[in-house]
C-alpha cells in the first residue's frame, strides 16, 4: 500500500515536486522514481510493483529522499553566505 507523505506547508508542493525532479535530472516529478530505479538497476514499471523487494523499493526512496535532502542542504548554506 502506498504511503502519501504529507507536507507540514501543503503550498510548497510545487517547489518539492520541482526539487525531485531536479535531482532526479526529469523533466517531470512523477517520472523521478523511475528515473532513480534505472540508476540503481531495479525494474520498477508503472502500475503493480508488487514483485519488488522492501530492501528494492527502500534503495529507490532512500536515493531519491538523500539526494533531495542533500540539494536542501546545500541551497540552505547557500542561502546562509548571502
Amino acid at each position: 500500500m502506498a504511503r502519501k507523505n504529507q507536507l507540514l506547508v501543503p503550498e510548497a508542493r510545487q517547489g518539492v515536486d520541482q526539487l525531485k525532479a531536479r535531482v532526479a535530472n526529469t523533466q517531470k516529478p512523477v517520472d523521478a522514481k523511475f528515473e532513480i530505479a534505472k540508476e540503481v538497476g531495479i525494474p520498477l514499471k508503472e502500475g503493480d510493483n508488487g514483485h519488488l523487494t522492501s530492501r528494492q523499493a527502500g534503495k529507490i526512496g532512500g536515493n531519491l529522499g538523500g539526494n533531495m535532502v542533500r540539494e536542501m542542504v546545500k541551497m540552505a548554506e547557500e542561502q546562509l553566505k548571502k
